[in-house]
């Protein structure tokens, strides 16, 4: 299992877990209630495996975490957004909303790695 692959992010730890990356960050906006989110997570811990040491895989509860939520204007779940830092601001590089499957996950790194 690669579950300490994935970062846990919070309200409180968000900004600082990004910047302080290094590299493409990948968030999984995700609710524990959520059947997409269910079918996302083992296409989101295999692409923690990977692209391991490329990209920084988190996962956010967007029900514990509303702070962050609302100020990257997730309305539904599950959305997966790939950030980048630039002169120490977090860029939003790609977004997906819903279930859209392992391809468009890869697809989204690459683009974010290249």
């Amino acid at each position: 299992m690669s579950e300490e692959k994935i970062i846990q992010l919070t309200d409180e730890n968000f900004a600082e877990t990004v910047k302080s990356a290094g590299k493409p960050v990948l968030v999984d906006f995700y609710a524990d209630w959520c059947g997409p989110c269910k079918m996302a997570a083992p296409i989101i811990e295999k692409l923690a495996e990977d692209y391991q040491g490329k990209i920084l895989v988190c996962k956010l509860n967007i029900d514990q975490n509303q702070d962050t939520t609302a100020e990257y204007g997730v309305m539904s779940i599950p959305t997966v957004i790939m950030f980048r830092v630039e002169n120490d601001e977090i860029k939003i590089i790609s977004t997906q909303t819903g279930f859209v499957g392992a391809t468009t996950y890869q697809e989204m790194i690459d683009e974010a790695i290249k």
